[in-house]
């Protein structure tokens, strides 16, 4: 049990917050830092977190502007060129990634020899989610023309799709690609995506195609 003196110490310790994203105004600026300061103080920060960080994010939290930020990335990126890690701006933020090259050596770390790939099935039900969505998982189903619920399911608990509200005319569940999706891909955003594969039908079409599945 707790003293009495322990739980007024633990009362009175200030609340966190999360900090307010808003970029410094030149004449607010509490930290002058030197580029070779502000890029270690850049490394330091990319090298614990879990998710990318935008630059705003970097800029208020080192009290400097964004362009301050932008500039500093673009000297590190050039740095890491012959490493076995790189800098990349994935999702609109910054994280550290291993190397490419060396994907084989990463894989087989993790997976500790077990391969853990999506099945063919998987990948093309994550296309039409991903060039689809939001998209029901009726309508994933009608497009490729077999039940995906297993596959759904499979996609889900990989952090690739997620729910995303109901359908207002049916009440059916809608689905997207997480963020996660556009990381493992290395995609900024999802206007980043490439054009439709020769195999999946123009998005224009499809609704078309849902229609005369239903006459």
């Amino acid at each position: 049990m707790m003293s009495e003196h322990e739980l007024e110490a633990v009362a009175n310790e200030p609340e966190l917050h999360e900090p307010k994203l808003h970029e410094p105004e030149e004449g607010q600026l509490s930290h002058i830092f030197d580029e070779a300061t502000l890029g270690r103080s850049i490394e330091a920060i990319l090298m614990v977190v879990d998710e990318p960080v935008s630059e705003l994010t970097l800029a208020t939290v080192l009290e400097v502007t964004v362009d301050q930020i932008s500039a500093a990335l673009e000297r590190l990126t050039g740095t890491y060129d012959d490493r076995g890690f790189t800098l990349k701006a994935i999702n609109g933020g910054w994280r550290f990634y291993s190397n490419p090259e060396f994907g084989s050596a990463v894989e087989k770390f993790v997976l500790d020899g077990q391969q853990n790939r999506l099945t063919q099935a998987a990948l093309e039900t994550l296309a039409v989610i991903a060039y689809r969505q939001p998209v029901s998982r009726a309508r994933v189903s009608a497009i490729r023309g077999v039940n995906v619920e297993a596959v759904m399911k499979t996609l889900i608990t990989r952090g690739l799709v997620e729910e995303y509200g109901v359908e207002n005319e049916t009440g059916a569940i809608l689905y997207k690609t997480t963020s996660y999706f556009l990381e493992r891909l290395a995609l900024n955003k999802l206007e980043d995506l490439p054009p439709l594969a020769p195999h999946l039908p123009d998005i224009d079409s499809l609704d078309e195609i849902l229609d005369s599945l239903t006459d």
